[in-house]
């Protein structure tokens, strides 16, 4: 009935009002109408409606901003198409905008949400989220003892929808340094998904210190990430695989000890 009362896009300049309490309003009303179907968020999409949404939550803060934040999400959850939709009106950097300065966590946890929907439909849309550099940034707020229980969760969550369609291997590279077990197997997953096809890639990976970290993680015998990580040594030669392996330069320094000159 809303919808076909014609509001849109006459309603969307209302984001703009002065009043906080209309603004706040309208977007709860495109949100709840965004949520219902594919057909709705399209017809939302083609009135302008996601760009004013980012606007609008580029002009607000705090709890204004939630029903725009997840407005995105909905709209991003149907499809890729319509993920594709707020990847292009650049909604991404505005939620990584979001996720760094808004204090409060339900806040926080609403745009890891919003943001995971985005970025789990294909290696484009995780790329998309990647180059934004919100990965790290989700990684600690997972992994904050102060964070509350719902946005540990929906972090890792979305972290972890992201991490399986990454194939963009500078924003996963600071995850090797800093991700804990369980989130560190779906990163090194993607780097021996991608390091066999791409010898830049693999050039890049032992220049930036990526195969050392490699050789630095310890994991069970036969387990998934072990696999991986096998995967990864397979694509080099084994004597850079060895360089770069823990204790390796206390080896060669044995050796330079135990050598015998030639004269």
């Amino acid at each position: 009935m809303v919808v076909e009362a014609e509001i849109f896009p006459a309603v969307l300049t209302c984001l703009k009002d002065p009043d906080e309490y209309v603004k706040k309003n309208v977007a709860t009303l495109i949100r709840e109408i965004t949520k219902h179907t594919p057909e709705l968020s399209q017809l939302i999409v083609n009135a302008g409606g996601v760009a004013a949404v980012i606007d609008y939550i580029g002009d607000s803060r705090g709890n204004v901003r939630l029903p725009g934040i997840m407005m995105l999400g909905y709209v991003a959850a149907h499809s890729e198409n319509l993920a594709m939709a707020v990847i292009v009106s650049k909604g991404v950097p505005q939620l990584a905008i979001c996720l760094s300065e808004e204090p409060e966590d339900h806040i926080k946890a609403a745009t890891a949400w919003a943001l995971g929907q985005i970025g789990r439909h294909t290696p484009e849309h995780a790329r998309a989220v990647a180059v934004a550099n919100v990965l790290p940034r989700m990684l600690s707020l997972y992994m904050e003892s102060e964070s509350s229980e719902d946005l540990q969760v929906k972090a890792k969550k979305a972290l972890k929808s992201i991490l399986q369609k990454c194939t963009y291997l500078p924003g996963l590279e600071p995850l090797l340094h800093e991700a804990p077990p369980n989130i560190l197997k779906h990163v090194v997953g993607q780097f021996s998904k991608v390091l066999p096809h791409d010898s830049k890639a693999r050039r890049l990976f032992v220049t930036s210190g990526g195969l050392r970290k490699i050789q630095e993680i310890k994991s069970e015998p036969g387990s998934v990430l072990q696999e991986y990580i096998n995967s990864i040594n397979n694509c080099y030669p084994e004597e850079i695989v060895r360089y770069y392996s823990p204790g390796y330069s206390d080896t060669l320094l044995e050796r330079v000890d135990h050598y015998q000159p030639v004269m």
